[in-house]
């Protein structure tokens, strides 16, 4: 069966392995979920299921969202995600997703939204290389330079390198192990990093190369 959780990034910290080897890990508060919504193929064309994360106050939703919890008859949620999967027959609406859907040494894919850095010059966004300042470059040593763009074509292409905003986006990481699960208290341990600030919203699923 295809697993996917939505959590929060805690932090970093270390554990140690049977043999006392040390293990950096990732610490997610994951869960628990709620099943939101059911999509299926006869009613939505796909199938998915919806989930949600994160109490909220009933005064904090607005009415749309008031009336799609009550359809499902569940109590409002922070953050909602949709996980397409091959086959929905084991949720429910209403079925409660806690840490322990996955097991330590299972390959997982952790998503979410990386820092944001403002807006960044073509050497910090793009590695580029500083000018030399010992025959005057004057005041472009960190400048990007010609974007090579004569009378002909008279336009800069799309995805030329050049400075502008940086983070901020969603970022994928593949084929993380989980170290160690803390189902009583709802946490997963993730060796490595994982994408995002501390306090972010991370989807943790089944990794597509596993």
């Amino acid at each position: 069966m295809q697993k996917a959780i939505i959590g929060k990034k805690i932090g970093m910290t270390q554990i140690f392995d049977a043999n006392g080897k040390v293990i950096p890990v990732t610490v997610v508060e994951a869960g628990p979920c709620v099943v939101s919504q059911k999509k299926t193929v006869e009613s939505d064309g796909y199938n998915a299921i919806q989930v949600g994360f994160g109490d909220l106050k009933a005064n904090k939703v607005n009415k749309p969202m008031k009336g799609h919890f009550a359809k499902g008859d569940v109590a409002p949620k922070k953050t909602l995600r949709e996980f397409r999967l091959d086959n929905i027959d084991a949720y429910n609406v209403g079925d409660l997703i806690k840490a322990d859907v996955f097991a330590a040494g299972d390959k997982v894919d952790v998503t979410g939204t990386s820092k944001g850095k403002g807006y960044a010059g073509v050497i910090k966004r793009w590695n580029f290389q500083r000018l030399k300042e010992t025959h005057g470059s004057g005041p472009v040593a960190r400048h990007g330079g010609s974007n090579g763009a004569c009378s002909s074509p008279s336009r800069v292409f799309p995805g030329m390198k050049m400075a502008g905003h940086l983070g901020a986006e969603r970022v994928t990481v593949q084929n993380l192990t989980v170290a160690k699960i803390d189902a009583e208290n709802n946490l997963i341990a993730v060796k490595g990093a994982v994408p995002g600030p501390n306090g972010g919203i991370v989807v943790i699923r089944d990794s597509v190369k596993a």
